[in-house]
C-alpha cells in the first residue's frame, strides 16, 4: 500500500501554534521533509522540534533562499523523487510548511509533482497574515471590505494600483522593498494607517512605526497591514 504525503502547515514560528492534527501526524509519520538553506538549520524544522518523537527519517530540501533563484526546479525534482520512493514503499511523509501550505507555500511545487500518483492530504496552518494581525491587535477587514494581499516585490505602479482598488491591504515579503512600499503608501496618504510587524510570534518579534523603520533592518519575514478607514470596525 502506498504511503500518504502530508503537506503540513506548521504556523508562523511559535511551536504552540501548530494544530492538534499537525501534532498527531508529526508523532506518527516515519519520514519528515522540510525546506532548508544551503547551509545551516531549517526554520521549519526548528518550529516542530519540540513535537518530534525522535527516530524519524529526515529529508532536508536544501536550496538557495534567494528570490531570483527560486524555485529551483531541479531541487524540487530531486526532492519529489526521494519522497516518492518512501511513498511507494508504504511510508507516510510529512512535508513541513511554514505558515500554511497553500498560502505562498513552496510545498505547492512538490504537490504538483506528486499529486497525480500519490495520496496527498493538506493540513492547513496559521498563516503569517493572520498571526501578524493577531499580534498587532489589528483586525484585517470587516463587512463587505475587500482585502488584498500584495507581494512586496511587485513594481511600484502595480503596488499602487492594487492598494488603490482595495479597502484593506496586507503587504507581504517586505524585506529589501521597504523604501518602495513606504513611498507608495506616503503618496496614497496611507502611511499613518499602516502597521508593521516582523517575525510575528517568534521571540525576536518586532513592531516599529513605518516612519521609523531602517530599510537595512527589515527582514524577509515581515509584513505591513493597512486599512483605509484606519480601523476595520469603524
Amino acid at each position: 500500500m502506498s504511503g500518504t504525503l502530508y503537506g503540513l502547515g506548521i504556523g508562523p514560528g511559535d511551536p504552540d501554534l501548530i494544530t492538534l492534527k499537525a501534532h498527531a501526524i508529526l508523532q506518527a509519520v516515519p519520514v519528515i521533509a522540510y525546506p532548508a538553506p544551503e547551509k545551516g538549520p531549517s526554520f521549519a524544522r526548528d518550529i516542530v522540534t519540540p513535537h518530534l518523537p525522535g527516530g524519524q527519517q529526515e529529508i532536508a530540501i536544501r536550496m538557495p533562499m534567494m528570490a531570483d533563484r527560486y524555485p529551483a526546479q531541479e531541487i524540487y525534482d530531486r526532492a519529489a523523487g526521494e519522497i516518492a520512493e518512501h511513498l511507494k514503499a508504504g511510508r507516510d511523509v510529512a512535508v513541513l510548511c511554514e505558515g500554511d501550505a497553500f498560502f505562498y507555500g513552496s510545498f505547492m511545487y512538490l504537490f504538483g509533482r506528486l499529486v497525480e500518483d500519490h495520496k496527498v492530504e493538506i493540513v492547513p496552518g496559521v498563516s503569517s497574515l493572520t498571526a501578524g494581525a493577531a499580534r498587532l491587535g489589528f483586525p484585517l477587514t470587516s463587512r463587505n471590505d475587500v482585502l488584498t494581499v500584495v507581494p512586496g516585490p511587485l513594481p511600484a505602479d502595480q503596488l499602487r494600483a492594487r492598494i488603490e482598488a482595495a479597502d484593506a491591504v496586507a503587504i507581504l515579503k517586505v524585506g529589501k522593498h521597504l523604501e518602495k512600499i513606504r513611498g507608495v503608501l506616503i503618496d496614497l496618504g496611507l502611511a499613518d494607517k499602516a502597521r508593521y510587524i516582523e517575525r510575528a510570534t517568534l521571540p525576536d518579534e518586532r513592531t516599529v512605526a513605518l516612519a521609523d523603520l531602517d530599510p537595512a533592518s527589515v527582514p524577509y519575514f515581515s509584513l505591513i497591514l493597512v486599512h483605509k478607514r484606519g480601523e476595520a470596525w469603524t
